[in-house]
């Protein structure tokens, strides 16, 4: 499996660089598209440095020492009370956390940076003030909803349509802003920032408009921007969910791996699933198929992409990723609608994918063949998407439980721990330490002795 992971600052390592415009050479590349720090480093996006979930590389069975137990009174190392409200995953660097948040009303958009250590407020920095924000229209999603990214010395942050900004993480201070990016997402903005190179990849899956755009890094100017290819026909679709423009919109985060000899950057739309060259935005192919509002982050895996459709028909595709322009009919290797998560993101773990449905069944697949391995109920509802660690599964539900499995072609539950307030927002990692952003709180939860399962 070759994603291609967000850099990281590693002490005493340097990664290779490659450059817009070429590529370094072939052996380079896969050092790039496959280098993991060592154990102890951080957690730069949404998912983690791969984009799927995975503390550690694939193939890496040392221990990190990630707890497997606890409470309100167990293994928490701190509890910070977050301001308003806001379901985007922190992110770590070099001692810092950063995560958005905004008023519940969506007027003001925030940006706050936490000591790692000690769990205190640094920073919390007002970036963007809107007069009339849209209406939500649901409880699920929020303002503060896209998870921001994070290298050395900048954390990048986004609220969809309500603006685009890039702070220096030693001052806090904004380094550039855009508010120009403009789509309606009615249902409020989803989708996450990817840093790829000196780009900054967005998704604006919107009503009215639906593209990708990226951006210079170090200007916030616009690089290349690309509208999404699906031809629109429901016009003539009865129902409000249509008159309203629900069944264009989309809420999932691109994937960047490499895939069939090139990098590919796999983004789930309405209607349509698509790779892109990241470089240039050029279309690569697409499947279509007739859901909307898709929010699970695609995976990959030996030539297979998963997608979920999204609202409507829901199921889970595996595409082969070899094709060129429409492969619908050609390129679908398998496909799954039983269980299939609306929000949740599936995780691979070796051979067998593993996925939790918003009502708390997971389902373990076989990721070449689609072929049911297990199914069973572990309860509650769930919107954070699930890591893997230490040779463990961690789900995290609304409720605040969070259910340890050993993955294998048996469920067998390690543990479940309770955290109050309840999770909207996915986990992240940094060293042996989980930062998990409840509803109210982000708290670090570490176990300062070694649990075995």
């Amino acid at each position: 499996m070759k994603h291609y992971c967000s850099p990281r600052s590693v002490p005493g390592q340097l990664l290779p660089q490659v450059h817009r415009g070429g590529f370094l050479p072939g052996v380079m590349l896969v050092l790039w598209a496959c280098a993991w720090p060592a154990a102890g480093a951080d957690w730069p996006e949404f998912r983690g440095s791969c984009g799927d979930g995975h503390v550690s590389a694939p193939g890496d069975t040392n221990p990190i020492g990630l707890p497997l137990h606890w409470s309100e009174t167990n293994h928490l190392t701190w509890k910070t009370e977050i301001p308003y409200r806001g379901w985007s995953t922190p992110v770590v660097q070099g001692g810092q956390v950063w995560l958005t948040t905004a008023t519940e009303d969506g007027h003001d958009f925030f940006a706050i940076g936490v000591d790692a250590e000690t769990g205190k407020v640094r920073f919390n920095e007002k970036l963007f003030h809107c007069v009339a924000p849209e209406p939500l229209g649901n409880n699920v999603n929020c303002y503060a909803t896209p998870s921001p990214v994070i290298e050395s010395g900048r954390v990048y942050v986004h609220f969809g349509s309500y603006g685009t900004a890039c702070l220096d993480t030693h001052t806090g201070k904004v380094l550039w802003k855009r508010e120009d990016l403009r789509c309606r997402h009615y249902r409020g903005p989803s989708s996450s920032l990817i840093l790829f190179e000196d780009l900054l990849i967005l998704t604006l899956d919107g009503v009215d408009l639906q593209y990708h755009v990226a951006l210079d890094k170090q200007t916030g100017r616009t690089v290349w921007k690309t509208d999404r290819s699906v031809e629109w026909n429901d016009q003539n679709v009865p129902g409000q969910m249509a008159k309203d423009g629900d069944l264009r919109k989309a809420h999932s985060t691109p994937l960047i791996v490499t895939a069939a000899g090139k990098l590919q950057m796999l983004s789930a739309g309405a209607k349509a699933a698509y790779a892109y060259d990241p470089r240039t935005g050029q279309e690569l192919w697409r499947v279509h198929h007739a859901c909307w509002s898709s929010a699970p982050r695609p995976l990959y895996r030996q030539g297979l992409a998963f997608f979920v459709t999204g609202w409507g028909k829901t199921e889970l595709w595996a595409v082969r990723v070899d094709g060129q322009g429409d492969v619908t009919d050609t390129h679908v290797a398998w496909k799954c609608d039983a269980s299939v998560p609306m929000t949740v993101s599936p995780i691979l773990v070796d051979d067998l994918l593993y996925m939790v449905s918003d009502d708390g069944a997971i389902t373990c697949l076989e990721a070449e063949t689609g072929t049911r391995v297990w199914r069973e109920r572990i309860g509650g509802r769930y919107a954070a998407s699930p890591i893997f660690g230490d040779g463990r599964l961690y789900f995290f539900n609304q409720q605040g439980t969070t259910t340890v499995i050993k993955p294998g072609r048996t469920c067998e539950v390690l543990a479940t721990n309770t955290l109050a307030s309840g999770f909207m927002a996915s986990p992240a990692v940094a060293g042996k330490a989980f930062f998990l952003r409840t509803k109210t709180h982000l708290n670090r939860v570490e176990s300062t002795v070694p649990e075995t399962n």
